[in-house]
């Protein structure tokens, strides 16, 4: 959920790499972003330049590897000849633009594959035949993508995404975790080669890619063929997506970060991943930040046997409560996705950790059957939903204990909320303001290694399993730290920082009154703020 340019310097060792790494990428960016421009005049929105965008570009790709085949394949083959980039480039006007609408139809028909779910459903919203001329000829067909490398490909087309996610009028950041969330995130939770990994709200791909890219810089030079080829052709990481045009663009994000093939299994699946239970497919590793908004259009049936119908039903037996909160069973179907052994590091809004009922049902499970040893308050000012308040939680899944005692023994609160101001223009959030917390976090050594904050003011500390239970509701939003700018006039603060942080307070109070409002059985609902 950022704006700003892809951080590129994980793909270069040097400091003069890193910035000229950075600067190809942002001029790469600067030139997909004009291609938009000359979409603004269709009447489109931002993510759907991109979604079109992203059908042109897999096009010229893919021709350009045909005279230079990915692995030996013939390129040919994934595109048959009669819907290939130079069908498209021997045509002008009306026709091309009904030639093009063919293009999609017929790539399109592949499903299960990644040019399939890439091309499903898709369609030309380029309505003017002289704007489509002078995308294929004049603009992307001068370009040799092909002397691009793969990591520059690929920072170059999420950043445009990112910049995709600014467009709030249109909901598009939605889609989009902070950049150096999910690289805080990822580094703390080091996926590594036996790894099965996935996200079950993959958005555009995000937590993957960056999975995969940090088995690549850690792991590839002590992995075997058979393992590095497992990652590369993403049989080890999968996603799923509800939204069909956010699905495309994480499979021809995925691709252009070197994960898959155009021609092989989708590593994408589209539809509601709530609708059923994981069936033989688990994963060691799951990512994940579910879309925000509490309410659902489906009906749960839990382990109580309690149900809340609406127009869509369906059966979770290996779901604890029945609630139609998303973010709930969104933690209640991870929980289940888990693999035994396996470790999840999940962001969801506040609600999860104080909302009683449901959530303290849930609640008591993930501190009994797992171990919940980690929670991350996240600040206000990184997202681009107005208001939304959130945390990480990690935990660990493990087999059942002989003696029926809880997995969690402690669970350690990092807040990084108190005293913290962000915002996604005048101050947005860096990698390096999450460096104390992954310093904290001691990834890969024992908990008892962890050392609380000397002050108690201070960021990190723990609390016992029966502190956790003996909180009304078993409430896990907790607090400790005091705002020093709440006493302090002079803070130093910018006034539009001020501001920004009284409008996103104030949508955070009205969504907490929403959702006191429909426990009740309102079904009032809160449009979100829009903050520029």
């Amino acid at each position: 959920m950022t704006a700003a340019p892809v951080d590129a310097q994980q793909s270069a060792s040097e400091p003069g790499e890193t910035a000229q790494a950075v600067a190809q990428t942002n001029t790469l960016v600067a030139k997909l972003w004009n291609y938009c421009n000359v979409l603004r005049d269709n009447g489109m929105s931002t993510i759907e330049y991109v979604e079109q965008l992203s059908y042109l570009l897999f096009l010229k790709m893919v021709d350009e590897s045909e005279n230079d085949p990915w692995e030996g394949r013939d390129m040919s083959a994934v595109v048959p000849a009669e819907y290939n980039w130079k069908s498209l480039v021997g045509k002008r006007g009306v026709e091309l633009e009904k030639h093009y609408r063919a293009v999609l139809e017929n790539l399109g028909s592949r499903p299960e594959t990644t040019i399939g779910t890439i091309f499903h459903e898709a369609q030309n919203r380029i309505t003017k035949p002289a704007l489509l001329e002078k995308l294929v000829v004049e603009l992307i067909g001068r370009e040799d993508w092909s002397m691009t490398g793969v990591d520059l490909k690929g920072d170059a087309y999420e950043g445009l995404l990112n910049k995709g996610a600014s467009d709030t009028k249109t909901g598009a950041g939605q889609y989009f975790t902070p950049r150096p969330l999910i690289d805080a995130m990822v580094d703390v939770m080091r996926p590594g080669p036996e790894d099965t990994i996935t996200d079950p709200a993959c958005g555009t791909g995000g937590f993957l890619i960056a999975a995969h890219a940090y088995v690549r810089e850690h792991h590839m030079g002590t992995m075997s063929l058979d393992e590095r080829k497992a990652y590369d052709e993403g049989r080890k990481i999968w996603g799923n997506e509800l939204v069909t045009g956010t699905a495309r663009l994480a499979a021809m994000n995925m691709l252009l970060h070197g994960i898959g093939t155009s021609d092989g299994p989708s590593l994408i699946t589209v539809g509601d991943a709530l609708a059923d239970k994981p069936s033989g497919k688990h994963a060691t590793l799951v990512l994940a930040n579910p879309p925000f908004g509490r309410k659902s259009a489906i009906t749960v049936i839990g382990q109580d046997g309690e149900a809340d119908k609406q127009e869509t039903e369906y059966d979770r037996d290996d779901f604890t409560a029945t609630t139609t909160n998303k973010q709930l069973n969104f933690l209640q179907h991870i929980m289940s996705l888990t693999a035994i052994g396996g470790r999840a590091a999940v962001v969801l809004p506040d609600n999860v950790l104080f909302e009683g009922g449901a959530g303290e049902k849930i609640r008591r499970k993930l501190l009994d059957e797992f171990d919940l040893h980690t929670i991350l308050r996240l600040p206000t000012g990184i997202f681009y939903a107005g208001g939304v308040k959130a945390n990480v939680l990690f935990f660990d899944k493990k087999a059942p204990r002989a003696d029926g005692k809880p997995h969690t023994s402690e669970t350690w609160v990092y807040d990084f909320r108190t005293g913290q101001h962000f915002t996604l223009k005048q101050r947005p959030l860096t990698r390096a303001h999450l460096d104390d917390f992954v310093a904290a976090y001691c990834a890969g050594e024992p908990l008892s290694s962890r050392v609380e904050s000397e002050d108690e003011n201070g960021p990190f500390k723990k609390f016992t399993y029966d502190e956790l239970l003996a909180r009304d509701k078993v409430n896990l939003d907790i607090t400790w730290m005091k705002d020093p700018a709440l006493d302090d006039a002079d803070s130093g603060l910018p006034p539009e920082v001020i501001a920004e942080e009284i409008v996103r307070d104030l949508q955070s109070a009205l969504n907490e009154f929403t959702a006191i409002a429909r426990s009740l059985g309102s079904d009032v609902d809160v449009p979100e703020a829009e903050v520029e």
